[in-house]
């Protein structure tokens, strides 16, 4: 070998040092099993936030799908209190994977948020999922706990990963995160108030479906139940008129009243035990039926406007078979029980869940980080009435003006099938045509993706259309094409004019 191959072969060796040494090899993952085959890269595992309590969160990090080195890096964080973001966010609803039907492999979502970023998703706080504590007093949590643990995770990780520390940060979730996201930001604000050295590159929060104010959020339940037809005028009424929310606690809730609380049973009686309360408009699943199919090796999956209904438990069956745990390196103590996506051992604080939200958000807004909340139109859980409210509450405490009035969005949604349709009919007219008029045909019939607005161009409040509770599950490309706009730092086009983002 001539002196010029030999310096080649250095410089290879050491280009694979370096990338060593930037992402633990130890936390790769391999390949999942049932996994089809991808081009990016996975890593799993834990970082210990409190080493003498044997506290330690588990993650789960999955590079972008392309130019990941250019691309940023987004929390997921999924709410309960309790419940797992790998669980929900990673293989429900955004990740690159969703469980098969037969609950023994996966399948690529081509709607995956790592079209767009890096995406990080973590098990918290101890007692979710895979993340543990060998003192079981962690095990009693609140919202302070957890985004003290959160801010020790990011500074641990990283550690393992050195090329993020200046890399462009957002963090998002729902439900809950709703409390898990602010606070998180509030922390590493904080963080970066006392920091000489490092400082925390955040560059926006937004959060789906999120509780923020309890007697705002509780009430528009009803009144989503009321619009929706799922109780009657007399119900509704009676709930409207003689229940008051103000300073409404989730424990030992006061100011209602007895006829309140006649009319809040009855409306849940009539709207009943076979609705998904997080989506009225799917179907629910049978357990039973599911369970026994898996055990069985069956395919399982049960399809509701195109949705899998039953994926819930098609994902608890994967993650409890011993080969996936030890593909991504999880449960490494042993843990005496099964994985779920909402643990059973955390004994989270009942009276956090009623922390007014809203002043934090106004102190991000106020360190100029753009705050966007979104909503799937279909949940009553936390509605999109109560959310759209509070929101232009924070913006006229803000004194913030109207940047964008309220309107629709429009996404592309299904024009892709049409297009190709198109093409096999016409082939090269459609072509012809789209270069002589400068416009793609294909995308000339964008449709609504729901309404938007926004205020001191900061602060914005989105719906999605035909979404629900979990926005990335309901209405997977929507949600993608809302996000996408989101870390690029663009608004949501208020027109039908095709966009090069398109």
């Amino acid at each position: 070998m001539g002196v010029g191959g030999v310096v080649l072969s250095c410089v290879c060796v050491w280009l694979i040092v370096v990338g060593v040494e930037a992402y633990p090899v130890e936390d790769l993952v391999v390949g999942l099993p049932g996994q089809p085959k991808v081009g990016f890269r996975q890593y799993a595992g834990y970082v210990d936030v409190d080493v003498k309590a044997g506290r330690s969160l588990f993650y789960y990090f999955v590079e972008a799908d392309k130019v990941p080195d250019k691309k940023p890096l987004t929390l997921w964080l999924n709410g309960g209190p309790g419940c797992s973001s790998i669980g929900g966010g990673a293989f429900t609803e955004l990740g690159p994977f969703y469980p098969k039907g037969n609950g023994r492999g996966l399948r690529r979502n081509s709607m995956s948020w790592n079209r767009a970023s890096n995406l990080l998703f973590i098990e918290s706080p101890a007692g979710v999922g895979w993340s543990y504590s060998n003192t079981s007093s962690d095990y009693n949590a609140g919202d302070a706990s957890t985004a003290n643990d959160m801010r020790v995770f990011f500074l641990k990780w990283y550690e393992k990963f050195p090329s993020f520390r200046s890399r462009d940060l957002f963090l998002t979730g729902e439900s809950y995160a709703g409390h898990y996201i602010p606070q998180l930001a509030i922390a590493l604000l904080d963080y970066n108030e006392h920091s000489t050295g490092f400082k925390f590159n955040i560059k926006g929060i937004a959060i789906g479906n999120p509780l923020l104010r309890l007697d705002r959020d509780v009430p528009a339940t009803y009144e989503f139940f009321w619009s929706h037809g799922m109780i009657s005028d007399e119900v509704g009424l009676t709930i409207m008129n003689e229940c008051d929310f103000d300073d409404y606690v989730f424990a030992s809730p006061h100011n209602v009243t007895q006829s309140c609380n006649t009319a809040l049973s009855e409306a849940n009686d009539i709207v009943g035990q076979y609705i998904n309360n997080y989506d009225v408009i799917l179907d629910v699943c049978y357990p039973s039926i599911v369970e026994q199919e898996l055990r069985l090796r069956k395919l399982a999956t049960k399809i509701s406007v195109g949705v899998d209904v039953c994926m819930t438990y098609e994902r608890r069956f994967y993650f409890n078979l011993p080969e996936v745990q030890k593909a991504l390196h999880a449960n490494r103590t042993n843990l005496p029980y099964s994985w779920s996506m909402c643990s059973g051992v955390l004994n989270y604080s009942d009276t956090d869940g009623n922390i007014n939200i809203l002043p934090l958000l106004k102190r991000i807004v106020q360190n100029h980080i753009p705050v966007w909340v979104f909503s799937g139109d279909q949940d009553s859980v936390v509605p999109l009435l109560g959310s759209r409210t509070l929101i232009r509450e924070l913006a006229h405490d803000l004194n913030f003006k109207i940047t964008v009035p309220y309107g629709a969005w429009f996404h592309k949604g299904q024009v892709t099938q049409c297009c190709n349709k198109l093409l096999d009919f016409f082939g090269v007219h459609v072509r012809v045509m789209n270069l002589m008029s400068g416009v793609n045909a294909c995308h000339v019939f964008r449709q609504v993706g729901g309404w938007a607005t926004e205020y001191g161009n900061l602060l914005t409040f989105a719906t999605v259309r035909g979404a629900a509770h979990m926005v990335p599950y309901a209405q997977p490309s929507r949600a993608l094409h809302l996000f996408s706009s989101f870390v690029s730092g663009r608004r949501l086009p208020n027109n039908t004019r095709p966009s090069i983002d398109d």
